[in-house]
């Protein structure tokens, strides 16, 4: 009898052992199950992500000692744009149309002469998604954003040159230097390095850029579009933004949401000159300028094979958009000095 007890007594631990770890295994098993779904989904590509920062980081530390970057710092001019221009008035197409035709802006003259009006338009008009004719509609959609494009390459100009000028002098000014620290961060240069500076802080071929907002807006008809700005539907995990329709409501991305047209073409151009999944579009870039060549968008967009998920597809889908619109006639096109007069009609 006294064996039995102590047998029983030495068994009781194990059980009240098994017992625990029998529920563990149910309450664990479902989390970690899940946990292995939620990582099969996930995206492969964030590189259509706003840079692929968030203000989250607020300039941290990570575990490797190395601070990172973050929105804040590299979209700075973009969110101050956005700032500056929020009483905006969306014009109809028809008013949008008489303005280019008062102006003598189309797309024929500017293919011949080069010369593109300075129109800044700043929101897309709700009505070009009912213009039925399809080349009309591709047209008024480059009339719209051409100018945009070309300012934006205008302002990367002058950069590049007054970083040429800094590079080839012995010493610089202290303004200088406190454009030069201003620059490493809109570019997310955290080594201070000239040389990479200098690669990122270049132009986006203008048949590139356009060929890209069309496949991302449909011609300037997407949601996206119409509702934010968002010519190139760059995401966003902090920002003001867009909830796409089949995503959860409170997880995922968001389309990032522009006050103004100018903003999103501004936020686009710096996320192809500073993501890492397009160092190899703007190492082949470099490589033109080296060698003296104009920037040719049908090389240059073989390396934004990673900025949509569909990859190699969506290279080709560019290329076509690029040959079949002849946009290749507008990467030479200058933009014309504003004036007083053509601001007090827009």
């Amino acid at each position: 009898m006294k064996y039995l007890e102590q047998r029983n007594l030495g068994t009781l631990p194990k059980i009240f052992f098994s017992s625990i770890v029998v529920v563990a295994c149910f309450y664990t098993m479902p989390k970690m199950v899940n946990h292995l779904n939620d990582k099969s989904i996930e995206f492969k590509n964030n590189s259509k992500a706003v840079l692929a920062y968030t203000l989250k980081n607020k300039g941290q530390v990570n575990a490797n000692n190395q601070q990172e970057l973050n929105e804040s710092d590299l979209l700075v001019d973009i969110f101050s744009l956005n700032e500056l221009e929020t009483d905006t008035v969306r014009l109809n197409a028809s008013t949008i149309e008489q303005l280019f035709q008062d102006t003598d802006y189309t797309l024929q003259d500017v293919r011949v002469k080069k010369l593109v009006k300075p129109i800044a338009l700043t929101l897309l008009p709700a009505e070009i998604k009912m213009i039925e004719n399809t080349k009309k509609r591709k047209d008024f959609f480059i009339q719209i954003i051409l100018p945009l494009i070309l300012q934006e390459n205008n302002n990367i100009r002058l950069d590049r040159k007054r970083l040429f000028s800094i590079i080839n002098k012995s010493k610089n000014t202290s303004l200088e230097k406190k454009w030069l620290q201003k620059k490493y961060k809109q570019y997310g240069v955290l080594s201070k390095d000239l040389s990479e500076l200098k690669i990122r802080m270049d132009e986006i071929p203008v048949s590139l850029a356009i060929a890209q907002a069309a496949k991302e807006t449909g011609w300037g008809t997407s949601r996206f579009a119409q509702e934010g700005n968002a010519l190139f539907g760059q995401w966003t995990w902090s920002g003001e933004g867009l909830k796409p329709k089949d995503a959860e409501k409170n997880q995922g991305h968001k389309v990032m949401k522009f006050n103004v047209l100018q903003a999103s073409v501004r936020a686009y151009q710096r996320n192809l000159n500073t993501h890492s999944s397009y160092k190899n579009l703007r190492q082949a870039r470099a490589e033109l300028r080296d060698q003296g060549k104009e920037l040719d968008s049908l090389i240059l967009v073989k390396y934004l094979n990673e900025y949509a998920e569909t990859g190699e597809q969506y290279v080709d889908v560019l290329q076509k958009i690029i040959k079949q619109n002849s946009l290749k006639d507008f990467d030479d096109t200058k933009l014309l000095p504003s004036s007083i007069e053509l601001e007090s009609l827009i």
